[in-house]
């Protein structure tokens, strides 16, 4: 399979990953912090080492603040329903992946909170004065998308941090593409919640996921249950990173995870990126010299992460998508990409675009093998 769908999750790992996962679940997988014997003392410290790899990657305050989930879906409920309060006032983006929208869509048909969604320009950026003049005196949390799983455009989250720090506001960033494909600092961009999964460009394994609670921050807990460290407490304890993680932790993917952050700061994001966006590049180039079809988002490379999404005038993309698996082994990503209100503003739903998302170990020679594929369905229809 030339797998070109990393924006869902990436594949391959590298080996370091699925070596990591095997010794530590051959040799390691006792409940972390529950026991104190040898093996759940090292399960432990699985944890609380990731903690600080992560604490020092993101350059956040305290390893503690990092507060493990399923994945980026899973963070961005836990920021969502411990922070807002009844009449609250959210500003979000028309950007957004449904793991933003629809949470805070609920909380609004429940008449709790009310929202303003900021719309993007026509190459897919926010303009920051318009989160600006979004904000009321009502506005508690300014939540957005580093980049547009389907356009791949860049947001500037730096700029729009300043501007929810000036006006006493929460700032929360999903980071679902950018993680580990663009460098984050969550104390320079005044970001007082980041969600984010461990599957994607940090190369863990499914099933993970983080979020960081800055200092400002105090969250009602998402899930309530058993902490192995305060057991006598009959509330959920409300120190961190406790205090979000109830239940047992999959110690075995935040190992993973640890393995796949190892591979990209050896590796070195500016590298990671710089092989993607010269494959898009490729795509993009051949593309836009071909009869039908459409490219959307910003040619500018300094504006995008490793996605590219395109439609071509002969066939829907879940169609076209079909044709590329089925016929030449090439796993891409069509629809909607649970981004409903992207696609409305483009004008692409129902049917939605085609996306390419390379990876690290992806070569020209996959780039060229798709390239080829459209050609030969272009040609034969």
């Amino acid at each position: 399979m030339n797998y070109l769908d990393n924006a869902a999750t990436s594949f391959p790992k590298p080996e370091g990953v699925y070596a990591a996962m095997d010794h530590f679940a051959r040799h390691s997988l006792a409940n972390p912090g529950r026991s104190g014997h040898k093996m759940a003392l090292a399960s432990e410290h699985v944890l609380s080492d990731a903690r600080h790899r992560l604490n020092r990657f993101f350059n956040g305050k305290n390893p503690d603040r990092w507060a493990f989930g399923l994945n980026c879906t899973d963070a961005l409920n836990m920021a969502f329903k411990g922070v807002l309060n009844d009449g609250d006032h959210v500003i979000t983006t028309a950007l957004e992946h449904n793991s933003v929208s629809r949470p805070l869509v609920a909380l609004s048909e429940a008449g709790r909170i009310t929202l303003t969604r900021v719309p993007a320009d026509a190459g897919g950026t926010v303009d920051p004065e318009a989160i600006r003049a979004a904000i009321t005196p009502k506005t508690r949390l300014v939540a957005m998308t580093h980049a547009s799983n389907v356009l791949g455009t860049v947001q500037p989250v730096a700029e729009v941090g300043r501007i929810a720090r000036e006006h006493d506001l929460f700032f929360l960033v999903d980071a679902a593409q950018t993680a580990g494909a663009l460098p984050i600092d969550v104390q320079a961009m005044c970001i007082d919640l980041l969600a984010f999964p461990g599957h994607k460009s940090l190369l863990g394994p499914t099933g993970t996921g983080a979020l960081y609670v800055g200092s400002r921050v105090m969250l009602r807990p998402w899930r309530e249950g058993g902490t192995g460290g305060d057991s006598l407490t009959p509330t959920q304890p409300t120190e961190f990173p406790h205090h979000l993680e109830g239940g047992t932790p999959n110690v075995l993917g935040v190992a993973g995870l640890i393995a796949g952050l190892n591979f990209v700061e050896e590796r070195g994001i500016d590298s990671i990126r710089k092989h993607e966006i010269e494959l898009c590049d490729r795509v993009r180039a051949a593309l836009v010299e071909m009869p039908g079809f459409e490219v959307f988002g910003h040619a500018d490379a300094r504006r995008r992460v490793g996605a590219i999404s395109f439609r071509w005038e002969g066939l829907p993309a879940p169609e076209l998508a079909g044709l590329l698996d089925q016929s030449f082994d090439i796993a891409v990503r069509p629809g909607l990409h649970c981004a409903p209100y992207v696609h409305k503003a483009l004008g692409t739903a129902p049917d939605g675009l085609v996306r390419i998302s390379p990876g690290p170990f992806n070569t020209e020679a996959d780039i060229d093998h798709l390239i080829g594929a459209l050609k030969e369905i272009a040609g034969g229809m």
